[in-house]
């Protein structure tokens, strides 16, 4: 891999911290939010939340023309405070939940993949944690 330099993304979300951390870390929520466009769909996730555990999130586009496993390994969890993982092509993710007045600041550090524009996979990102943010604030 190439690019070690991260990307990150953002949300306030008004909700309380335990419910931003369950939405997060639970496969019974992820699939309600782990799409960029409406277009997709996160039709399964596996999540064994514990250091050393694993993650598989199922994404496709709702027409089937295309899909993909993203999947993870835990490297470290803090509970209610930080979560870093390992994705499968040993790309970096770090997550802080940091609690302010009446929201939760998600912040999403990610390593970059070195086959789509930068920009590109920013949005993407942003995009899916938008999704996160609406689905905590419904």
């Amino acid at each position: 891999m190439e690019n070690r330099e991260f990307l990150e993304v953002s949300a306030q979300i008004s909700a309380p911290l335990s419910e931003v951390w369950t939405k997060w870390t639970q496969a019974a929520h992820v699939v309600n939010w782990n799409f960029a466009h409406e277009s997709w769909c996160c039709p399964s996730a596996e999540v064994d939340f514990r250091v050393g555990g694993t993650s598989n999130y199922r994404m496709e586009a709702k027409d089937g023309s295309f899909g993909f496993d993203l999947k993870a390994i835990f490297l470290e969890i803090e509970a209610n405070t930080f979560i870093a993982t390992e994705l499968e092509d040993g790309r970096k993710v770090e997550v802080k939940f940091i609690v302010g007045e009446n929201f939760v600041l998600l912040q999403q550090r990610f390593q970059p993949e070195n086959e789509n524009a930068l920009e590109l996979q920013q949005q993407g990102w942003q995009a899916i944690l938008h999704q996160f943010k609406t689905y905590c604030e419904q």
